[in-house]
């Protein structure tokens, strides 16, 4: 079921607009549970933003946190890295996402018989299904910090590539860093100067600066010193994490899913690109984009650590964003749309 732009009575280009939960059909006492929930169990939840109908019902802060605070929104910003994929497409910067991606690393010395790296293409990268030897022994995660102490992550990233099957799911946070590299190869900008121009400015979401790095310790590419959008030792703005920004700021991309792509009645994403990037397969992961369904009800999502979260659900008209603390083992925040959320809607 698709939402009809043609309702839209505004577009918060420069301000939200907010009602009274009633006046967009949500009951107020689902809510009132909803936060109480939040405030027992859900302590590292640092703002949450409901938009119903383009509307904001409802909107709380913690932790000191404010409407004008970024957060360090680690690995939604994935999400972000699609839709500049998906607009330099549009803009003909990149054909499709059928190309080979060493196809735009020709400097890249890659072992004539590696056959595997060279079929690789944007959509493994997009999808999740492109062979990433990133695994250590006895960990499951992906070890980021040794990309953090890498020269050149590009090639770093590029040395692991093809080791293993090409179409398996394989969640990569440095495979999304290539993305961004593409975007700058191809535009002659970085992937965050690239948003602010064709992205950013068009929905309203704050133009995010250039903000140096001094250094690559821990703290400056994954904790408390990140600030902006961050990037490469090369000046490539990071594909996988990285990005700072507010909840209102998270729930305008949400906003111009949710509306197929359009904005004010401008197309700044292709409507192909959106239903591409949400189509359920059964990976569950579209371009950068986690999909589910429950009770009749689908919706894609974009996900960080520690529980920073955009969700979509098209057919009740609902983003939900939810900015967190980083904390390990996070409680899901899936159930608190399933219990509290969602019943709320009573149009």
């Amino acid at each position: 079921m698709k939402t009809s732009t043609n309702k839209r009575d505004y577009w918060p280009t420069k301000e939200w607009k907010k009602v009274k939960p009633i006046d967009v059909g949500m009951d107020l006492s689902y809510l009132k549970e909803f936060e109480r929930a939040i405030n027992t169990k859900y302590k590292n939840i640092n703002g949450i933003v409901i938009v119903r109908k383009g509307y904001i019902a409802f909107e709380k802060y913690y932790n000191g946190y404010s409407i004008s605070d970024t957060n360090n929104v680690t690995s939604v910003t994935k999400s972000f890295i699609s839709s500049l994929i998906g607009i330099a497409i549009d803009k003909g910067y990149i054909k499709s996402v059928n190309q080979k991606v060493l196809d735009f690393f020709p400097d890249y010395v890659c072992n004539p018989s590696d056959i595997k790296k060279r079929t690789i293409t944007i959509k493994n990268l997009l999808t999740m299904t492109a062979p990433i030897a990133s695994k250590t022994v006895g960990n499951k995660w992906e070890p980021l910090d040794r990309l953090r102490r890498q020269r050149n992550w590009e090639k770093y990233i590029l040395d692991l590539l093809g080791k293993g099957q090409i179409g398996k799911f394989q969640y990569s946070t440095a495979g999304a860093h290539l993305l961004s590299v593409i975007i700058t190869c191809t535009t002659g900008m970085c992937a965050r100067e690239f948003a602010n121009r064709h992205l950013f400015k068009p929905i309203g979401i704050s133009e995010i600066p250039d903000y140096p790095m001094k250094s690559f310790l821990l703290d400056d590419v994954f904790g408390k010193n990140v600030k902006g959008w961050i990037n490469d030792p090369q000046g490539n703005t990071t594909g996988g994490f990285g990005l700072t920004i507010t909840p209102r700021d998270m729930a305008r991309l949400g906003f111009l899913y949710l509306n197929h792509g359009i904005w004010n009645n401008k197309q700044i994403i292709s409507e192909k690109w959106i239903d591409e990037s949400t189509a359920m397969n059964s990976n569950k992961y579209g371009y950068l984009w986690w999909l589910f369904e429950t009770e009749n009800t689908p919706a894609y999502m974009a996900a960080g650590s520690g529980g920073n979260h955009i969700y979509c659900i098209p057919n009740r008209d609902l983003i939900v964003v939810i900015t967190s603390k980083i904390t390990l083992k996070p409680l899901d925040r899936w159930p608190l749309l399933e219990k509290y959320i969602i019943p709320s809607i009573i149009d």
